[in-house]
């Protein structure tokens, strides 16, 4: 049964891939075991931050803390993403400059 205010938190290991390249930038981690994340959850990797000069491409393992959202932060997250995608809504793009 999923907690009302917050829910259960377990470690599992993961893979993050890093590149710095002039065709990519990106940062991205993998969690072992294909773990679903689901709106409102929270994923923590842990060690030192990673720095990659320009050029560079990193594969490496860590160990992350996924700590799973009760069903009321599950709930506002959804609520919130709906008032969040509508900020995108009121972006124009125009020829004139800003006043």
């Amino acid at each position: 049964m999923m907690a009302l205010f917050g829910g259960q938190s377990f470690e599992t290991g993961c893979t993050i891939s890093v590149a710095h390249t002039a065709y990519e930038l990106h940062a991205h981690v993998e969690l072992d075991g294909n773990v679903p994340i689901g709106p409102g959850d929270r994923v923590l990797v842990h060690g030192a931050p990673v720095t990659l000069p320009f050029g560079g491409e990193l594969t490496l393992r860590r160990t992350a803390t996924v700590r799973r959202a009760g069903t009321l932060e599950r709930m506002w997250t959804k609520l919130r993403a709906q008032f969040d995608i509508t900020e995108l809504y009121e972006i124009t793009f125009t020829s004139e400059k800003p006043r």
